[in-house]
């Protein structure tokens, strides 16, 4: 595994998210409230547990009305402009990201295909544009994929 959560990234992100994380043995908790929404979010980062027979990064955020989780987390990036946190993952192309806002609010997007990070997102249905550019703020964490190395080095 490239990636583990470590105490750095954990203050990063309770400075981006305003409240601090609290430790709870295996992960670090974070509970969100929005001040002028009355949405409330519980965000819990488990680094390098046991998922299956391999060890990875967890993600999972509470709701009232859900819960969802992002297996093997290999990155985040943060925004100080909108307050808020992307936790991305990877396999075989396709990316998944789970974003929380300060203010109580989170968005999945899942199976996302890596290369409309980098296209032209007004070729895109609208249906599909809002994932490619939320997810485009994570193109500069993720591994160059073997075809973008080729293409580089000629």
């Amino acid at each position: 595994m490239a990636f583990t959560f470590k105490e750095h990234d954990i203050r990063k992100l309770s400075k981006v998210l305003g409240v601090p994380a609290k430790h709870k043995g295996n992960n670090y908790r974070f509970e969100l409230t929005g001040k002028e929404s009355q949405r409330k979010l519980s965000l819990e980062v488990y680094p390098n547990v046991v998922i299956g027979t391999r060890r990875g990064n967890l993600i999972s955020v509470y709701t009232t009305t859900a819960h969802l989780q992002l297996h093997f987390c290999s990155g985040f990036v943060i925004s100080e402009m909108l307050n808020e946190v992307t936790f991305i993952g990877e396999h075989n192309g396709k990316l998944s990201g789970l974003i929380v806002e300060k203010e109580g609010g989170c968005s999945l997007y899942a199976n996302v295909d890596r290369e409309i990070l980098s296209g032209d997102f007004t070729r895109l249905g609208p249906e599909v544009m809002l994932s490619g550019i939320a997810l485009s703020l994570t193109e500069a964490i993720l591994p160059e994929t073997k075809k973008r190395q080729r293409r580089k080095s000629k």
